[in-house]
């Protein structure tokens, strides 16, 4: 349950091997004073079970992790009703995971070198229903995910958008949550909702970073 209360803080999860890595995220993200790091997992195991004891608003996951690996819990855990939105932690030599973790589907991919304030940014915006790409990650992962015809098929179905449905993704491609698209848009949130869910399935995407990275392939295409 995400939070409704804005002077409620944003409860995290930390779930990553390396205990000093875990220390300094958590110092850094309750420095804000909106966040509280509610538990920490040294594994997949570990983080399925906070994550049930705890029912956190967010979770940051490391793919790599003894025992149940990150990728492994992750395929799990999003399955479970209530799930936290989720991010991947990730290093540039290990983003060849990313592509595992959007299919079992990851709500944003960060990389542990990211400034404090992207961090903090990401995780109120993964709370309020957002979804989180690095711009360092979408630009290693697009040439990867780009298919042999893929680009002009993906065009052809983002052509095929209404005019708002095209705004609502753009807006969405950006990384922005449900209530600060209907802001922008002068959208209720029930509606913006309502627009994502149609967008998502005429682009045939699973999921909100699935349909930014539609998004953002077409646009880095030059198609339109």
């Amino acid at each position: 349950m995400l939070p409704t209360d804005e002077a409620r803080p944003v409860r995290v999860v930390l779930a990553d091997d390396e205990a000093m890595l875990r220390r300094g995220l958590r110092v850094l993200l309750e420095e804000d004073g909106t966040i509280q790091v509610v538990a920490e997992a040294c594994d997949g195991g570990e983080l399925m079970t906070v994550v049930r004891e705890h029912q956190p608003d967010v979770a940051l996951v490391d793919v790599q992790m003894p025992g149940i690996d990150g990728l492994t819990a992750l395929r799990d855990l999003l399955t479970k009703p209530g799930a936290p939105a989720t991010a991947v932690l990730t290093t540039f030599d290990l983003d060849a995971y990313v592509s595992d973790a959007l299919q079992f589907g990851a709500n944003g991919f960060l990389l542990k070198d990211a400034e404090p304030e992207s961090l903090v940014r990401a995780v109120h915006d993964l709370a309020a229903g957002g979804a989180v790409l690095d711009p360092r990650i979408t630009a290693r992962l697009l040439p990867r995910l780009r298919t042999a015809g893929g680009s002009e098929r993906e065009a052809q179905l983002v052509r095929g958008l209404s005019g708002r449905e095209g705004q609502v993704l753009r807006l969405l491609a950006d990384g922005r949550s449900n209530a600060d698209i209907g802001a922008r848009l002068g959208l209720t949130e029930a509606t913006v909702k309502s627009y994502v869910s149609t967008v998502l399935t005429k682009l045939g995407a699973e999921n909100r970073v699935q349909a930014a990275l539609i998004a953002q392939r077409v646009s880095g295409s030059g198609q339109r």
